[in-house]
């Protein structure tokens, strides 16, 4: 009995790999590096469920094993992916998965398609001279912001599993190692699409994005113009995402062309974080030396990224040059409307807004810009406006959190009258904004106690409460205070690093 059971309790997995099924320039074979004594450190048993996956099973010590990766369950793919990219400008013709190995493809119970892949699992064809490894922090930290965010409502990966794999791994300092499963629609990236440009291989370009509109924009097959309607997908949905990083103060950190999804979910949290004091100039990247990537500069990039994706595509756009490009500009025409859209749509909603007028853009700059001068909380300013919006009573909570208390009041007078102009009941506008605006995001000072405790001392109940804290954001949970407080001067975490 015990033993049919344990046999009930295998870890099983769905596997369909469309990817493999590619040329095998696309890809290269590799078997994960063993991990000497893997323990699991958090397994998102509710993901599981979602994929169609037993996490008791993957709990288990054979599970276990699998998320390590020193057990390849029925029908792995186990491949590093190719690409390129540009690194913070400047491109690199091969880069690849160094350190990561896609475990497969999992259809879920409704019929979506998601890869699984171990992240730190060791060496690739891709590797570099890298040991392919990671170290705990790392992982545990894309864990907490990927998760974060998922809850936030951003489009994004997922985490899987954290296993720990009780060996060393050697950066700066030694740091014990470990390895990510993480879950994405796809890491098809816009580097992908430069790594065949580059070659100037034609035939994989249009293999690669007939695969992309399959799996990601079918309905762009059918356009009278397919490439170009892929093209003009992904900006819609790239320009729309770096929008909700914006709502957020999310600071990516890292946004090279390999680093941006086809598919528009926030990927490769490397020195990620989230800004306290409102400033679009915020870097917290230890290697972003001339802020390439700052909080303000997002949406730039991004279209910048989306312009080397339109380049990358160029052969298939068009018979001639002429044609070609004028394709890639239309599409890329598409970037700035849809983020404007996005932007202030989102925007209005978190100062309380129902409706449009004309003045709104200005009334929402013109707190930007008060709270940019007087060192306000980007996350408890707008948290905080929604029990202003029930009246003066709340203006106290706002006050505090400007240098300069008359620069709020200014301009809580315009927004008020801007408010009357609209039938909503103040009740409804406050739940309104409490929807959108966190009382919790994963505050650096916070992230890294959590790091530091779990790498140092192996005690992983501050990443377990951080965890709990950032899945329900937009609640007030009794208990929980600590986590909405921005960070005093001397806990103020103001690098953040790649970790690779």
């Amino acid at each position: 009995m015990s033993h049919a059971k344990a046999q009930d309790r295998t870890a099983r997995f769905r596997f369909d790999n469309s990817y493999t099924r590619l040329p095998e320039r696309f890809y290269a074979a590799a078997s994960p590096a063993p991990a000497s004594e893997p323990r699991l450190i958090r397994l998102n048993s509710a993901l599981a469920e979602q994929l169609g996956l037993d996490p008791a099973a993957l709990a288990q010590p054979e599970g276990v094993q699998v998320l390590a990766g020193n057990s390849m369950p029925e029908g792995a793919a186990s491949v590093a992916l190719a690409y390129a990219g540009h690194q913070f400008g400047q491109f690199v013709p091969q880069l690849g998965d160094g350190r990561a190995l896609l475990l497969g493809e999992v259809v879920d119970p409704e019929g979506r398609r998601w890869d699984l892949q171990l992240k730190g699992s060791g060496p690739t064809p891709f590797s570099r001279r890298g040991d392919g490894r990671a170290a705990m922090g790392p992982v545990l930290r894309e864990y907490m912001i990927s998760e974060a965010m998922a809850a936030l409502g951003v489009p994004t990966t997922r985490a899987l599993a954290a296993v720990a794999t009780g060996e060393a791994v050697m950066r700066e300092r030694v740091l014990p190692g470990a390895v990510l499963t993480r879950v994405a629609a796809s890491h098809i990236r816009v580097g992908t699409f430069q790594y065949f440009a580059a070659r100037r291989d034609l035939e994989a370009l249009r293999l690669l994005a007939d695969h992309a509109m399959a799996r990601h924009d079918p309905a762009a097959a059918q356009a009278e113009k397919p490439y170009q309607a892929l093209l003009t997908g992904v900006v819609q949905r790239q320009a729309e995402l770096v929008a909700r990083w914006l709502h957020l103060g999310f600071v990516h950190g890292v946004m090279n062309t390999d680093n941006t999804s086809i598919s528009g979910e926030t990927i490769d949290y490397g020195p990620c974080a989230f800004m306290e004091a409102y400033d679009p100039a915020t870097v917290f990247s230890s290697i972003d030396h001339t802020g390439r990537y700052a909080y303000g500069n997002q949406p730039r990039i991004m279209h910048w990224n989306l312009a080397r994706l339109a380049e990358a595509m160029l052969p298939l756009l068009g018979e001639d040059e002429d044609t070609a490009l004028a394709a890639a500009h239309e599409a890329l025409n598409h970037f700035g409307p849809r983020f404007e859209a996005a932007w202030l749509g989102g925007m209005r909603r978190k100062i309380g807004l129902f409706t449009q007028e004309d003045g709104d853009a200005a009334l929402i700059q013109s707190l930007l810009d008060a709270m940019a001068a007087n060192g306000a909380d980007f996350t408890l300013t707008f948290r905080h406006l929604a029990d202003a919006a029930l009246g003066p009573q709340g203006d106290a909570a706002l006050r505090v959190l400007f240098q300069d208390p008359a620069a709020y009041d200014a301009w809580a007078q315009p927004w008020r009258q801007r408010l009357e102009r609209e039938g909503e009941s103040p009740a409804a506008r406050r739940d309104a904004m409490r929807a959108v605006n966190p009382a919790i995001i994963p505050r650096n000072h916070m992230v890294e106690a959590a790091l530091e405790a779990a790498m140092e001392r192996q005690d992983f109940a501050p990443f377990e409460a951080m965890l709990d804290a950032t899945s329900r954001p937009y609640d007030d949970r009794s208990g929980l205070e600590r986590y909405t407080v921005p960070a005093q001067a001397e806990e103020r975490v103001l690098q953040t690093f790649c970790g690779t």
